[in-house]
């Protein structure tokens, strides 16, 4: 389970709603400009409708959650007992939809969900899956995830796409999740400092940690959020650790679970 305990402290809601707004914009500028939405993905058995399908049913359930989370119980409840499965189930009911209509149901979904985190009260909580989380760690989430399937089709469609400074909501939940790799792994999570310094798309550098800290992490910001959300494998990029733990990090690092 993702430990909805993460400090998201450095990522402002108000400021980070309109990178979710921007991520969908500029996913939807190029879904909508191809009318063939069949194109397989990376993800086992998903094309692009699969992609989208799943980005709007997720939207769909953070308005729930916050809106009726008495209604969302049952939704959360489907999830517990079907596990993993039902992403592929929901994807592939969004699937076989005419292609407008989920264009639409997903444009919709998008407004909605921008309304519902900008309404509620910044720390209230609200119920995710087991869980508990604020729209501050939502909207960092929903960043993530916009981000991360519209890579996939960017990838599908083999269109490359100019890295931007909403980036930086995504690297924060990278860094926060660190200890999500061990806990995968069933390792001890590090007590001990890590420092991570990215290069942004402006030219600046972002930094996390002591400046003296053992355990490092350097690269471009782009390369650490393909890594973390698992779009790139290691390898695929230019990210450098130095220790052993900074290093078992990077070769499992994720975002969830």
């Amino acid at each position: 389970m993702l430990d909805y305990g993460l400090d998201m402290s450095e990522v402002k809601r108000d400021l980070a709603i309109p990178d979710l707004v921007a991520e969908g914009e500029e996913l939807d500028a190029l879904v909508s400009a191809h009318d063939d939405w069949s194109a397989p993905t990376a993800a086992a058995g998903w094309t692009i409708a699969h992609q989208i399908a799943h980005l709007a049913v997720a939207d769909a359930n953070v308005v729930l959650a916050i809106r009726s989370p008495e209604k969302f119980e049952s939704v959360s409840n489907r999830a517990a007992a079907e596990g993993r499965q039902v992403a592929d189930l929901d994807a592939a009911a969004g699937a076989a939809k005419p292609r407008t209509e989920l264009l639409d149901e997903w444009r919709t979904g998008r407004a909605e969900i921008a309304a519902a985190l900008r309404d509620i009260p910044v720390e209230q909580p609200f119920p995710w899956f087991r869980s508990d989380v604020t729209a501050t760690l939502m909207v960092a989430l929903r960043v993530m995830e916009t981000w991360a399937h519209g890579q996939d089709i960017f990838d599908a469609l083999h269109v490359s796409r100019r890295p931007t400074a909403r980036l930086r909501s995504i690297a924060a939940l990278g860094v926060a999740g660190l200890g999500l790799a061990f806990y995968a792994a069933q390792l001890p999570i590090p007590t001990g400092p890590f420092r991570v310094e990215l290069d942004a798309p402006d030219g600046d550098t972002w930094t996390w940690g002591p400046e003296d800290a053992g355990q490092r992490v350097r690269g471009s910001a782009l390369d650490f959020c393909l890594r973390v959300t698992q779009r790139r494998a290691l390898a695929e990029t230019g990210l450098r650790a130095v220790g052993a733990e900074a290093r078992f990090w990077l070769e499992n690092a994720r975002v969830f679970l």
